[in-house]
Protein backbone atom coordinates (compact mmCIF):
# COMPACT_ATOMS: atom_id res chain seq x y z
CA UNK A 1 0.00 0.00 0.00
CA UNK A 2 1.37 3.40 -1.23
CA UNK A 3 1.54 5.85 1.79
CA UNK A 4 0.27 9.26 1.42
CA UNK A 5 3.02 12.18 0.31
CA UNK A 6 3.38 14.43 2.96
CA UNK A 7 2.61 17.88 2.07
CA UNK A 8 5.72 20.42 1.68
CA UNK A 9 6.13 24.02 2.48
CA UNK A 10 8.95 26.36 0.95
CA UNK A 11 10.93 27.90 3.37
CA UNK A 12 12.69 31.67 2.94
CA UNK A 13 14.75 32.52 6.20
CA UNK A 14 16.41 35.45 6.26
CA UNK A 15 18.60 35.97 9.60
CA UNK A 16 18.29 40.02 10.51
CA UNK A 17 18.91 42.96 13.03
CA UNK A 18 15.95 42.49 15.21
CA UNK A 19 14.88 45.80 14.10
CA UNK A 20 13.90 45.16 10.72
CA UNK A 21 12.01 42.32 11.82
CA UNK A 22 8.57 44.30 11.07
CA UNK A 23 10.40 45.54 7.43
CA UNK A 24 11.26 42.07 6.67
CA UNK A 25 8.46 40.14 7.62
CA UNK A 26 6.40 43.22 5.43
CA UNK A 27 8.57 42.18 2.31
CA UNK A 28 8.30 38.48 2.94
CA UNK A 29 4.72 38.67 2.45
CA UNK A 30 4.64 41.19 -0.46
CA UNK A 31 6.15 37.98 -1.93
CA UNK A 32 3.61 35.63 -1.31
CA UNK A 33 4.65 34.30 1.77
CA UNK A 34 1.33 32.08 3.45
CA UNK A 35 2.91 32.98 7.18
CA UNK A 36 5.94 34.14 9.08
CA UNK A 37 7.98 33.13 12.03
CA UNK A 38 10.14 34.90 14.45
CA UNK A 39 12.83 33.69 16.67
CA UNK A 40 15.89 34.84 18.40
CA UNK A 41 19.50 33.81 18.08
CA UNK A 42 21.83 33.40 20.79
CA UNK A 43 25.29 34.82 19.17
CA UNK A 44 26.20 36.75 16.50
CA UNK A 45 26.77 35.31 13.11
CA UNK A 46 29.04 36.27 9.95
CA UNK A 47 28.00 38.68 7.57
CA UNK A 48 27.29 37.02 4.07
CA UNK A 49 27.02 38.18 0.45
CA UNK A 50 23.69 37.45 -0.70
CA UNK A 51 23.54 39.52 -3.67
CA UNK A 52 26.25 40.59 -6.36
CA UNK A 53 27.34 44.16 -5.27
CA UNK A 54 25.14 44.38 -3.02
CA UNK A 55 25.75 43.16 0.19
CA UNK A 56 22.94 43.25 2.76
CA UNK A 57 24.95 42.98 5.76
CA UNK A 58 23.60 43.13 9.59
CA UNK A 59 24.91 46.04 12.53
CA UNK A 60 26.60 44.28 15.40
CA UNK A 61 22.80 44.61 17.11
CA UNK A 62 21.00 40.88 18.52
CA UNK A 63 20.10 38.79 15.48
CA UNK A 64 16.54 37.00 14.61
CA UNK A 65 15.58 34.38 12.35
CA UNK A 66 12.44 35.68 10.00
CA UNK A 67 11.10 32.36 8.13
CA UNK A 68 8.53 32.44 5.73
CA UNK A 69 5.94 29.50 4.30
CA UNK A 70 5.55 29.51 1.36
CA UNK A 71 2.94 26.90 -1.25
CA UNK A 72 5.17 27.77 -4.25
CA UNK A 73 8.04 24.98 -3.77
CA UNK A 74 10.14 26.66 -6.98
CA UNK A 75 10.54 29.70 -4.47
CA UNK A 76 14.35 30.94 -4.86
CA UNK A 77 16.20 33.52 -2.97
CA UNK A 78 16.62 36.03 -5.84
CA UNK A 79 12.99 36.35 -6.17
CA UNK A 80 12.57 37.55 -2.81
CA UNK A 81 15.38 40.03 -2.42
CA UNK A 82 13.71 42.42 -4.34
CA UNK A 83 10.43 42.45 -1.87
CA UNK A 84 12.45 42.88 1.32
CA UNK A 85 14.92 45.61 -0.33
CA UNK A 86 11.69 47.81 -1.42
CA UNK A 87 10.35 46.90 2.31
CA UNK A 88 13.41 48.34 4.07
CA UNK A 89 13.30 51.14 1.81
CA UNK A 90 9.56 51.55 2.76
CA UNK A 91 10.46 51.70 6.70
CA UNK A 92 13.10 53.69 5.80
CA UNK A 93 16.08 51.61 6.77
CA UNK A 94 19.53 51.43 4.99
CA UNK A 95 18.88 47.63 3.03
CA UNK A 96 23.13 47.43 3.44
CA UNK A 97 23.31 47.34 7.43
CA UNK A 98 20.29 45.05 8.72
CA UNK A 99 20.03 41.44 6.73
CA UNK A 100 22.66 38.71 7.43
CA UNK A 101 21.48 35.91 5.29
CA UNK A 102 19.06 34.53 3.05
CA UNK A 103 18.63 30.60 2.46
CA UNK A 104 15.83 28.69 1.46
CA UNK A 105 14.52 24.87 1.68
CA UNK A 106 11.88 23.11 2.61
CA UNK A 107 10.36 21.06 5.22
CA UNK A 108 6.93 18.87 5.94
CA UNK A 109 3.76 20.73 7.07
CA UNK A 110 4.05 19.30 10.29
CA UNK A 111 7.17 20.87 11.45
CA UNK A 112 4.71 24.40 10.85
CA UNK A 113 2.33 22.93 13.01
CA UNK A 114 4.75 22.27 16.06
CA UNK A 115 6.36 25.62 15.05
CA UNK A 116 3.14 27.84 15.78
CA UNK A 117 2.39 24.96 19.01
CA UNK A 118 6.03 26.15 20.46
CA UNK A 119 6.06 29.56 19.68
CA UNK A 120 2.23 31.33 19.95
CA UNK A 121 1.18 32.77 22.83
CA UNK A 122 -2.30 34.27 23.91
CA UNK A 123 -2.81 37.73 22.57
CA UNK A 124 -4.84 39.99 24.86
CA UNK A 125 -7.13 43.25 23.62
CA UNK A 126 -9.66 45.14 25.99
CA UNK A 127 -12.28 42.62 25.44
CA UNK A 128 -10.72 39.65 24.01
CA UNK A 129 -8.04 36.81 24.18
CA UNK A 130 -7.11 35.23 21.52
CA UNK A 131 -5.55 31.17 22.75
CA UNK A 132 -4.43 29.08 20.71
CA UNK A 133 -6.77 25.89 20.32
CA UNK A 134 -4.42 23.28 21.97
CA UNK A 135 -4.68 25.89 24.77
CA UNK A 136 -8.45 25.63 25.25
CA UNK A 137 -9.49 25.91 28.75
CA UNK A 138 -5.99 26.28 30.13
CA UNK A 139 -6.09 30.15 30.84
CA UNK A 140 -8.59 31.70 33.16
CA UNK A 141 -9.98 35.21 32.15
CA UNK A 142 -12.67 37.04 32.25
CA UNK A 143 -12.01 38.01 29.06
CA UNK A 144 -14.35 37.00 25.90
CA UNK A 145 -11.66 33.95 24.31
CA UNK A 146 -11.54 33.52 20.83
CA UNK A 147 -10.04 30.36 19.92
CA UNK A 148 -7.77 30.25 16.66
CA UNK A 149 -6.04 26.92 14.98
CA UNK A 150 -4.11 29.26 12.56
CA UNK A 151 -3.32 26.41 10.11
CA UNK A 152 -1.35 28.37 7.54
CA UNK A 153 -4.00 31.34 7.30
CA UNK A 154 -2.86 34.88 8.31
CA UNK A 155 -4.76 36.75 11.07
CA UNK A 156 -3.79 35.18 14.74
CA UNK A 157 -4.23 38.32 16.59
CA UNK A 158 -0.33 38.69 17.22
CA UNK A 159 -0.18 41.47 14.18
CA UNK A 160 -0.38 44.71 14.55
CA UNK A 161 -3.32 45.07 11.76
CA UNK A 162 -5.35 42.15 13.32
CA UNK A 163 -5.37 44.17 16.90
CA UNK A 164 -5.99 47.28 15.15
CA UNK A 165 -8.91 45.96 13.81
CA UNK A 166 -10.09 44.29 16.76
CA UNK A 167 -9.88 47.31 18.72
CA UNK A 168 -12.14 49.10 16.23
CA UNK A 169 -14.55 46.07 16.75
CA UNK A 170 -14.71 46.68 20.25
CA UNK A 171 -15.73 50.40 20.11
CA UNK A 172 -18.02 50.49 17.04
CA UNK A 173 -19.25 47.07 16.51
CA UNK A 174 -22.78 47.03 18.37
CA UNK A 175 -25.40 43.89 18.81
CA UNK A 176 -27.99 43.82 16.11
CA UNK A 177 -25.37 45.39 13.41
CA UNK A 178 -24.33 43.79 10.20
CA UNK A 179 -20.98 42.66 9.53
CA UNK A 180 -18.39 42.02 6.76
CA UNK A 181 -14.95 40.38 6.95
CA UNK A 182 -12.99 40.95 3.75
CA UNK A 183 -9.99 38.75 3.77
CA UNK A 184 -11.26 36.81 6.08
CA UNK A 185 -8.05 34.62 6.84
CA UNK A 186 -8.03 32.86 10.26
CA UNK A 187 -11.90 34.19 10.30
CA UNK A 188 -10.68 35.97 13.73
CA UNK A 189 -12.27 39.17 13.08
CA UNK A 190 -15.86 37.43 12.35
CA UNK A 191 -15.51 35.41 14.79
CA UNK A 192 -15.12 38.48 17.22
CA UNK A 193 -18.32 40.06 15.79
CA UNK A 194 -20.44 36.91 16.16
CA UNK A 195 -19.63 37.01 19.99
CA UNK A 196 -20.59 40.40 20.30
CA UNK A 197 -23.90 39.80 18.16
CA UNK A 198 -24.31 36.03 17.66
CA UNK A 199 -27.71 37.03 15.79
CA UNK A 200 -26.59 39.28 13.59
CA UNK A 201 -26.03 38.81 9.59
CA UNK A 202 -21.66 37.99 9.63
CA UNK A 203 -20.01 37.40 6.18
CA UNK A 204 -16.88 36.71 5.49
CA UNK A 205 -14.52 36.33 2.20
CA UNK A 206 -11.20 35.38 1.36
CA UNK A 207 -9.72 34.11 -2.25
CA UNK A 208 -7.78 31.62 -0.39
CA UNK A 209 -9.76 28.62 -0.53
CA UNK A 210 -7.68 26.85 2.18
CA UNK A 211 -7.83 30.45 4.13
CA UNK A 212 -11.95 29.61 4.09
CA UNK A 213 -11.99 26.03 5.23
CA UNK A 214 -9.32 26.97 8.03
CA UNK A 215 -11.79 29.95 9.29
CA UNK A 216 -15.02 27.51 8.97
CA UNK A 217 -12.96 25.40 11.25
CA UNK A 218 -11.98 28.30 13.79
CA UNK A 219 -16.15 29.50 13.92
CA UNK A 220 -16.92 25.65 14.34
CA UNK A 221 -14.49 25.57 17.70
CA UNK A 222 -16.05 28.76 18.56
CA UNK A 223 -19.42 27.55 18.57
CA UNK A 224 -20.34 30.36 16.18
CA UNK A 225 -22.83 29.97 14.07
CA UNK A 226 -24.02 32.91 12.25
CA UNK A 227 -20.61 33.30 9.99
CA UNK A 228 -21.37 32.87 6.65
CA UNK A 229 -17.96 32.22 4.85
CA UNK A 230 -17.21 32.29 0.57
CA UNK A 231 -14.37 32.07 -1.52
CA UNK A 232 -13.43 35.02 -3.19
CA UNK A 233 -13.62 38.89 -2.85
CA UNK A 234 -15.91 41.50 -1.93
CA UNK A 235 -17.64 41.74 -5.18
CA UNK A 236 -18.33 37.94 -5.14
CA UNK A 237 -20.48 38.23 -2.79
CA UNK A 238 -24.01 36.63 -2.26
CA UNK A 239 -26.83 38.80 -2.58
CA UNK A 240 -30.54 38.05 -2.18
CA UNK A 241 -31.70 41.55 -1.96
CA UNK A 242 -30.67 45.14 -2.38
CA UNK A 243 -30.27 45.44 1.47
CA UNK A 244 -27.84 42.02 1.48
CA UNK A 245 -25.38 43.70 -0.69
CA UNK A 246 -24.56 46.16 2.12
CA UNK A 247 -23.68 46.03 5.71
CA UNK A 248 -23.28 48.25 8.77
CA UNK A 249 -19.52 47.53 9.71
CA UNK A 250 -16.89 46.56 7.07
CA UNK A 251 -13.86 45.41 7.85
CA UNK A 252 -11.26 45.13 4.90
CA UNK A 253 -7.24 43.84 6.98
CA UNK A 254 -5.63 43.68 3.26
CA UNK A 255 -2.34 45.77 2.06
CA UNK A 256 -2.80 49.57 0.57
CA UNK A 257 -2.18 47.69 -3.11
CA UNK A 258 -5.21 45.08 -3.33
CA UNK A 259 -7.72 48.14 -0.99
CA UNK A 260 -7.23 50.96 -3.38
CA UNK A 261 -8.80 48.94 -6.11
CA UNK A 262 -11.58 47.99 -4.46
CA UNK A 263 -12.50 51.01 -2.36
CA UNK A 264 -15.50 52.14 -3.92
CA UNK A 265 -17.10 48.95 -3.54
CA UNK A 266 -15.62 48.74 0.37
CA UNK A 267 -17.42 52.05 0.59
CA UNK A 268 -20.73 51.77 -1.46
CA UNK A 269 -20.69 48.36 0.73
CA UNK A 270 -20.68 49.97 4.31
CA UNK A 271 -23.55 51.69 6.00
CA UNK A 272 -22.30 53.14 9.17
CA UNK A 273 -18.34 52.19 9.62
CA UNK A 274 -15.32 50.97 7.26
CA UNK A 275 -12.16 49.76 8.82
CA UNK A 276 -9.66 49.67 6.82
CA UNK A 277 -6.02 47.78 7.76
CA UNK A 278 -2.60 46.25 5.93
CA UNK A 279 -1.78 49.82 5.88
CA UNK A 280 1.91 51.29 6.37
CA UNK A 281 2.21 54.33 8.54
CA UNK A 282 4.32 55.81 5.31
CA UNK A 283 0.84 54.89 3.32
CA UNK A 284 -1.69 57.29 4.92
CA UNK A 285 -1.04 60.19 2.79
CA UNK A 286 -2.03 57.87 -0.20
CA UNK A 287 -5.07 56.60 1.72
CA UNK A 288 -6.23 60.08 3.18
CA UNK A 289 -6.47 61.10 -0.30
CA UNK A 290 -8.64 58.45 -1.30
CA UNK A 291 -10.98 59.26 1.49
CA UNK A 292 -10.65 63.15 1.64
CA UNK A 293 -14.61 63.24 1.09
CA UNK A 294 -15.16 61.16 4.21
CA UNK A 295 -15.56 61.40 7.81
CA UNK A 296 -12.09 59.30 8.64
CA UNK A 297 -10.24 58.55 12.14
CA UNK A 298 -6.80 56.77 12.60
CA UNK A 299 -5.06 54.61 14.66
CA UNK A 300 -1.62 53.86 14.62
CA UNK A 301 -0.07 50.80 16.01
CA UNK A 302 3.70 50.28 15.78
CA UNK A 303 4.69 50.48 11.77
CA UNK A 304 1.07 50.08 10.88
CA UNK A 305 -2.44 51.95 10.60
CA UNK A 306 -6.17 51.55 10.48
CA UNK A 307 -8.81 54.45 9.45
CA UNK A 308 -12.09 54.37 10.21
CA UNK A 309 -14.96 55.42 7.80
CA UNK A 310 -17.87 56.66 9.81
CA UNK A 311 -20.80 57.30 7.61
CA UNK A 312 -23.97 59.36 8.14
CA UNK A 313 -26.72 56.64 8.55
Amino acid sequence: MQTKAKKLWRVVEVKASEEAVEAVEFGLNEAGACGTEVTKILGNLPSVEIVESKSLKASESEIVSIRAYFQDLTIRKAAVLPFIQRALKIYGFDEGSLIKSVKCFSIADKDWLRVWKKHWKPVETAKFIIMPSWRRGKTATSKEVIYIEPGMAFGTGTHETTQLCLKAIEQFFAPGMSFLDVGTGTGILAIAASKISPNSKIVACDIDQEAIAQAKKNAELNRTNNIEFYVGSVNDAPETSAESSSFDFVCANLTLETILPILPLLIEKSRKFLVLSGILREQRKAIEERLRKHNTSVETLGEWISIKVRFKC
